[in-house]
């Protein structure tokens, strides 16, 4: 039976990779910051050959997009450095590592949705610090490795845009949001489950780098629209511009990842982004 380490256990994916721990074949170590320093190498290997980890799940990363324009060194230290320490550690002794990474390593500016081999440049030191830590990754090319990039996600678990807009559509009677950002969500219960059933299949000489959201595209606009209608909330949301809402951090305007290189080596099928939303409001 395979020794499934899960690091970031605490956050979106994490929780619900707990939630369905359960319905796989597999011990499962979940473990966050309190309990497991990923960026002390000691700290690592001694928890490897502990507890015989033949599989890690970094779900781990500095996710607060803008507080990272100013704390570099804490971005960097969680998306860059300590993937490389779980990197070297990984093909050291020969691990499987699954790795969670961003839409936010692409510059948005592209009109089709984006491959694996399509160029990366981030705009942000959130996306900075990511690609690092691919780069990382890939540089040190660990056997059975994969690199999932993600984009838009949201959960029953944490906090994300899908809680926001219920909370304010319960006490707002209008909200601006952003239409001209286009992507696609995703749901973590979805992306759990497919780390999950792709492990065993895991069959690489070099890091693999695959891309994951929910099928379909849309706005945050039409996401906060969905939201609204599901749940039968009155809150009327009116489109806005990204000017009109400012951030430190800049988002990528497009950030459409193409899934068929995923679907196609597992042979997975991924749910519709509305599908999907359902299933989660009705958790909430």
């Amino acid at each position: 039976m395979l020794n499934i380490l899960v690091t970031g256990a605490n956050g979106q994916v994490g929780s619900e990779l707990k939630a369905i721990s359960k319905t796989y074949p597999y011990n499962f170590y979940f473990t966050d910051k309190a309990n497991f320093d990923i960026s002390d190498e000691i700290t690592i290997k001694k928890y490897l050959e502990t507890y015989c980890i033949d599989v890690i799940i970094n779900c781990a990363a500095y996710t607060a997009v803008d507080k990272a324009e100013t704390d570099i060194a804490n971005a960097d230290k969680i998306n860059h450095y300590a993937v490389h320490l779980l990197a070297s550690c990984a093909k050291e002794k020969m691990i499987k590592l699954i790795h969670l990474s961003t839409d936010y390593v692409f510059d948005g500016k592209s009109y089709l949705p984006y491959t694996e081999t399509d160029n990366v440049s981030p705009q942000s030191v959130y996306g900075s610090t990511k690609l690092a830590g691919e780069k990382a990754l890939q540089k040190l090319n660990v056997p059975n490795s994969i690199i999932i990039r993600t984009s838009w996600v949201y959960s029953s678990y944490g906090n994300n845009f899908v809680k926001t807009m219920l909370r304010l559509g319960k006490e707002k009677k209008s909200l601006g949001v952003i239409y001209d950002q286009v992507g696609s969500p995703t749901y973590a219960h979805d992306l759990a489950e497919t780390i999950l059933e792709i492990v065993p299949q895991i069959n690489t000489n070099e890091t693999a780098v695959f891309h994951y959201s929910n099928e379909g595209v849309c706005s945050w606009y039409d996401f906060a629209k969905e939201i609204m209608s599901i749940m039968n909330l009155e809150c009327k949301i009116n489109p806005i511009e990204t000017f009109q809402y400012p951030t430190p951090a800049k988002r990528p305007h497009y950030s459409l990842l193409n899934k068929s290189k995923i679907k196609n080596n597992f042979n997975i099928e991924i749910p519709f982004w509305k599908d999907s939303l359902a299933q989660c409001l009705r958790k909430l």
